[in-house]
């Protein structure tokens, strides 16, 4: 007899474990467009809105450090719903936000669950696949958590404009989403053979199998440098907006993050039809043109400018980074991919905190523009290493 639960597990795949990724991610992202109105309500300085932020990333990066390989072990589903768990109290945190503490707390609650979700629910994602199916999931994999870090901020920037309570709906909305995406990972069938309980948490060291390392060190390099500019346009792009360009609907706001990442989720499929060899250094590239947008709009204060920068600079991401991902992937044993998977992560989410924070702190002296130009120019050289350097020695083509 076939229970309900073994026929939804039958009827569910990969893009199931898509969405319940994508919406993970996109509440990390909702309080982007609203970090203006908490900077008002609390006062705090533009470096603190860089500080708030960047706890996220040291959220990401201690889960991966101490549990980067826990679904390896315990099994996907048990670690996706936990990630969901933690997605829900975070926003709780900010539905009872009564100060900075709290925004503080829920800012490394959603960096604990994002943790989480980017090895579990990437490896779900491509194992879910069936045969014949494996480049739609990885598609499926990258774009679920791009296009869950960009529908955050459109989502949170659309409410806080146009309906009451702009503090509060984004995150009731969000729930509402967390419980389902739940209950579609309750039916989710488990992809690891043999799960079973570890017997501690301890601090892992971040080995790469042998058979990865040749080509991890680029990828995550270049993904490195791509988060970077994630990172600047969802912690510091909407006081850029509103201070140095003068645009103050959130809406707007929202739209432009979201712009973002909607090219780095069109970058990553013209990733599959150019291939992963050509895919890396091409994407090097075209971050470095739209890097270079970036930089011309905070000097000439031109909002299309910037727009443009983020279409450029998400495609050149995009690209980059399912490339590196994809690598980094074919190349990991599957009783490690969990745990290669992190590791890849973890660079990644470097990227999108400590130059950050290194913005937020140059505004304290050369202000917004300035420190804008500063970034743009660091980031730039990093991505120009990268792409000469995968020019020289390709990765190897996705399987």
């Amino acid at each position: 007899m076939i229970t309900d639960r073994a026929a939804g597990e039958r009827a569910l795949g990969y893009p199931a474990a898509a969405g319940v990724f994508a919406v993970g991610m996109a509440g990390t992202t909702l309080p982007t467009p609203l970090y203006g109105l908490y900077r008002e309500q609390l006062g705090f300085s533009e470096l603190m809105v860089t500080v708030v932020f960047a706890v996220y990333a040291l959220g990401v990066i201690t889960v991966l450090l101490l549990a980067g390989n826990l679904s390896d072990e315990t099994g996907r589903r048990p670690v996706l719903l936990c990630a969901l768990g933690l997605s829900a109290a975070s926003a709780l945190c900010f539905l009872f936000e009564g100060g900075l503490p709290l925004l503080l707390v829920g800012r490394v609650l959603s960096g604990f669950a994002a943790g989480l979700f980017s090895g579990a629910a990437t490896a779900a994602v491509l194992e879910l696949a069936k045969p014949g199916q494996e480049a739609h999931a990885g598609f499926a994999a990258t774009a679920a958590n791009m296009g869950g870090l960009g529908c955050g901020p459109l989502l949170s920037g659309l409410l806080a404009q146009y309906t009451p309570w702009p503090l509060a709906l984004p995150f009731l909305v969000h729930l509402v989403l967390v419980a389902v995406a739940a209950a579609v990972t309750w039916f989710l069938p488990e992809t690891v053979a043999r799960p079973h309980r570890p017997r501690t948490l301890r601090p892992q060291r971040l080995r790469v199998p042998p058979e990865v390392r040749g080509v991890f060190a680029p990828s995550a390099v270049a993904a490195f440098a791509g988060f970077a500019l994630l990172g600047l346009f969802t912690a510091v792009a909407p006081a850029f907006v509103s201070q140095t360009l003068d645009e103050h609907n959130l809406a707007v706001t929202g739209s432009v993050v979201f712009t973002v990442f909607l090219a780095s989720t069109a970058g990553q499929l013209l990733t599959g039809r150019i291939g992963v060899r050509r895919a890396l250094p091409v994407g090097c590239l075209v971050l470095v043109v739209g890097l270079s947008l970036v930089a011309t709009s905070l000097a000439v204060t031109a909002l299309p400018v910037l727009v443009a920068g983020a279409v450029c600079g998400g495609a050149g991401q995009g690209l980059a980074f399912r490339a590196g991902l994809t690598a980094v992937g074919d190349a990991a044993p599957p009783a490690h991919r969990g745990g290669t998977i992190s590791a890849f992560f973890l660079v990644a989410y470097l990227g999108i905190s400590l130059p950050v924070v290194g913005v937020g702190a140059l505004t304290m002296e050369l202000g917004l523009r300035g420190a804008g130009l500063t970034f743009s120019a660091c980031v730039i050289v990093l991505a120009v290493a990268v792409g000469l350097y995968v020019l020289r020695r390709p990765l190897p083509e996705a399987a």
